[in-house]
């Protein structure tokens, strides 16, 4: 559309309105503009749907790994006790599949030392009569263990206050591995040591107790753990036993009874390896549906179609996705078969099941048997399915088609990303540049039109004077008498 102007309007003084005749100008040649600009949102809005594809794709990627890992959840072992009163434990994937009979004869305890209730209470001194000075030495780890000296100062810490205080000091300082306090009852106060460590390294004792009234009892405490596994003897300085069985760390936590042992059963942990098959069928499917939704075409035609429905590396990576979940591996001994060595199968065999829109279902297999049953029963053939030495595994060839379809400058989609971030930074450049140069013609049209309004506003008081000017000249008389015509009388009509 052309820009219009009323010459009745623009003759009479009030000149043009140079702003909006200016962008009616501009607005004619920008057209293009709204183009790229809108080419430019559909780009943002392709980086956005292929980042996050590719978001899904990692995580997928971190799920099939796991499958895949030999020290991963396939290979998690627990162990499970009969009797978690007594004991229980953790395995790690280092542990035989076996089950083993354990009795705990005793825990490991740590050392204590009481000494006589004080009636006078925790601030007299304890000082024997008539002495100023005291000393009590204390051993850590038994008669053989090391002798720790505790000068006693009257006025320092020679009463039970002070001298737990003075206690915490120097073990702290030292290393001591003790800690003091006073305990009181109705009989008085007491002084109470505590050995940080449980075991026979922990046992104490007194070593000597020179002018001081304090009584101290017979130490209790400070002694191994004892346990048998499979009749096996084992003692150790702490309840949580390791070594007793290969891959296995025992938490001692009450004694048993020689006729009442404790099974504990060490085998595959299907509560993780269920964990990590979940989580593959999660990841899985939420790669695959996000590629649907770029499919889902309106026949109608009311509705756009998606974003990414042309994208060529879009519809590779679904049918990549697809013969992938379809891979079908060859495992020995595989369970219900025709009695073959090796038998060729696939997620379905397990019960892992794919729907018409390529998702996978954790269900049944063709004998009616769940996932869950069959890994119960089956889980070395689980493993074997997923993953093998040859690498040849379900999971083994799903992660190396993840790695190179998520490889940062080969994978389909950072390729496509990467094309769709170049175009929109060409874009931008040109936006850029185009609106400069739309800035740069828009000042130079406003002073054009700036000096062209000022003109027509000046025409009315211009054709006046003229008028009045012309005017002045009348009508003049010729010597002969006759009157000569001045001239023509000028008018602001056009």
């Amino acid at each position: 559309m052309g820009v219009s102007l009323n010459p009745s309007t623009i003759l009479s003084g009030q000149g043009i309105d140079v702003s909006t005749l200016v962008q009616q100008i501009i607005s004619e040649q920008s057209g293009e503009l709204t183009v790229w600009q809108a080419q430019q949102t559909t780009l943002a809005t392709q980086e956005g749907l292929l980042e996050g594809e590719e978001n899904n794709l990692t995580n997928l990627q971190t799920a099939v790994a796991a499958l895949a890992s030999p020290t991963g959840a396939l290979t998690a072992q627990a162990a499970t006790s009969s009797n978690t009163g007594v004991l229980t434990a953790a395995a790690d994937n280092t542990a035989v599949t076996a089950t083993h009979q354990i009795v705990v004869n005793n825990l490991a305890t740590a050392g204590t030392l009481y000494t006589d209730a004080i009636a006078a209470g925790a601030n007299t001194s304890f000082l024997a009569s008539g002495q100023t000075t005291g000393d009590i030495q204390l051993q850590v780890g038994g008669a053989s263990g090391t002798t720790h000296d505790l000068a006693i100062t009257q006025g320092s810490n020679d009463t039970l206050t002070k001298l737990a205080a003075y206690i915490n000091t120097q073990s702290t300082a030292n290393n001591w591995g003790v800690t003091a306090s006073v305990v009181s009852d109705a009989s008085g106060s007491r002084l109470a040591l505590f050995s940080q460590s449980t075991g026979s390294a922990g046992a104490l004792s007194l070593a000597s107790n020179r002018n001081t009234t304090l009584t101290f009892d017979t130490p209790v405490g400070g002694t191994n753990a004892s346990l048998t596994v499979d009749g096996v003897p084992f003692t150790s300085s702490s309840n949580t036993v390791t070594g007793a069985i290969q891959g296995v760390t025992l938490s001692l936590l009450a004694q048993s009874t020689s006729s009442d042992p404790v099974q504990l059963t060490v085998g595959p942990d299907t509560n993780q390896i269920t964990n990590a098959v979940n989580n593959f069928v999660s990841a899985y499917n939420t790669v695959v549906s996000t590629i649907n939704t770029q499919y889902v075409v309106d026949p109608t035609g009311a509705t756009p179609a998606p974003p990414l429905e042309s994208d060529l590396s879009l519809r590779s990576l679904q049918s990549s996705m697809l013969n992938d979940a379809s891979y079908a591996v060859s495992v020995p001994g595989w369970p219900n078969s025709n009695g073959d060595s090796s038998e060729t199968v696939d997620l379905a065999s397990m019960g892992i099941n794919m729907n018409n829109d390529g998702t996978l279902t954790v269900g049944s297999n063709a004998t009616g048997q769940t996932f869950a049953d069959f890994l119960a029963a089956n889980p070395a053939a689980v493993q074997s399915f997923f993953q093998n030495a040859s690498a040849t595994g379900f999971a083994n060839n799903f992660n190396t088609d993840l790695t190179n379809l998520t490889d940062a400058t080969q994978g389909p989609l950072n390729v496509d990303l990467a094309q769709d971030q170049a175009e929109g930074q060409d874009l931008t450049t040109t936006i850029t540049n185009f609106q400069t140069q739309l800035t740069t013609q828009t000042a130079a049209l406003t002073s054009q039109y700036d000096s062209v309004n000022a003109s027509l506003q000046a025409y009315p008081l211009l054709l006046q004077e003229m008028t009045e000017t012309l005017a002045t000249l009348g009508s003049t008389t010729s010597s002969s008498g006759a009157t000569v015509n001045s001239g023509p009388t000028l008018t602001s009509g056009l």
